[in-house]
């Protein structure tokens, strides 16, 4: 009788994106382990990426790297990364990342071409939404096939994430530590460049829109739900941005500030919880449509085609008719006011 081969390695995904990238990464996450029937491995970056993920149930083990630019020898994460690769031995491996920083950091450890199924470098700018990208890169097998299962790919097309009890409880006391009673309505006014960098030259980038007019928005939410009270999300670099939105509505004590108070294991449930979110085209508005808060997002130069969220709730869509040279500050305040309306 001969010799069983030795079982391979749980399948592989890597990705390294940014908030909203990982919340849409969770379609792939469950259709690969679907079809293998086992939970996937992950290689990925950034602070946000494990507070996103590792609740997830398809998730087997999270490999987190620094950079992927930073020369090998002088990048430790990078070794921790070869030095797990080479111990887990062979597996699917699914690439979603097209830099070839990756590609090599993968050979390095052991990976061979014939187990990766790689996302095309062509046709990054084709009308098609990220999930529906993954979908059609999980349902591939590599040259050298793993057995799997047939499995409907399309029951997996709308990302998730998942609050957890210890979550929404902990939430729980700290809205009533804040005294944020009745209906909640968040504002997510910041993106990638003022979590970076505040304010700092971010007037002119295409998804800013003047505090004047979130002020505005928020007088309308208010006026419509007089026990409201007006959440303005973000980072605590962001404290800036969203003070002058706070200012311009006029001190209203139902508009609050909370760039400093919101981990992503407290922005999570509060998004589930909330009455509504308007935001800009940027990773929050993500977890709101995974998590089914009714949605109005304002696009810029980003193609909606492309980028817009989807999810089980309500989503109004707003700009981006211009391409590249769309803006959001030329989304006029009264369609926001309307789109926020219809909602409900």
């Amino acid at each position: 009788m001969p010799t069983p081969g030795p079982s391979p390695a749980p399948p592989l995904i890597v990705r390294c994106g940014a908030f909203g990238d990982m919340v849409m990464l969770t379609t792939l996450m469950r259709l690969v382990s679907a079809r293998y029937g086992q939970p996937v491995d992950v290689v990925s970056s950034g602070g946000w990426t494990p507070p996103l993920l590792e609740r997830e149930p398809t998730l087997g083990h999270l490999q987190m790297v620094t950079s992927r630019k930073t020369p090998y020898l002088l990048c430790p994460s990078q070794w921790a990364l070869v030095r797990w690769l080479r111990a887990r031995g062979r597996g699917p491996v699914y690439l979603g990342d097209i830099d070839p920083e990756m590609r090599a950091l993968l050979r390095r450890g052991g990976v061979r071409d014939e187990d990766i199924v790689a996302r095309p470098a062509a046709g990054e700018d084709a009308p098609v939404l990220w999930p529906d990208r993954w979908l059609a890169l999980g349902a591939q097998d590599p040259p050298h096939a793993w057995p799997t299962v047939a499995v409907d790919a399309a029951q997996f097309r709308l990302p998730r994430l998942v609050v957890t009890d210890a979550e929404r409880a902990a939430f729980a006391q700290w809205r009533d530590d804040r005294r944020l009673h009745g209906p909640l309505v968040l504002f997510q006014p910041g993106n990638k460049r003022t979590h970076k960098r505040g304010k700092v030259m971010t007037a002119d980038h295409p998804k800013h829109w003047d505090a004047a007019h979130w002020a505005v928005v928020a007088q309308a939410v208010l006026e419509d739900l007089p026990e409201a009270q007006v959440l303005l999300c973000g980072s605590p670099p962001e404290h800036e941005v969203l003070e002058d939105i706070r200012l311009a509505a006029g001190h209203d004590p139902r508009v609050h500030n909370l760039s400093n108070e919101l981990p992503i294991p407290r922005l999570l449930p509060l998004i589930e919880q909330a009455h509504s979110m308007v935001s800009v085209d940027t990773g929050p508005a993500h977890a709101a449509a995974a998590l089914g808060c009714p949605l109005v997002v304002m696009f810029g130069a980003a193609s909606p085609e492309k980028w817009r969220p989807i999810g089980p709730g309500r989503i109004a869509l707003l700009g981006g008719e211009r391409g590249a040279a769309s803006r959001v500050a030329d989304i006029p305040v009264d369609r926001v006011v309307a789109a926020w309306r219809s909602l409900a």
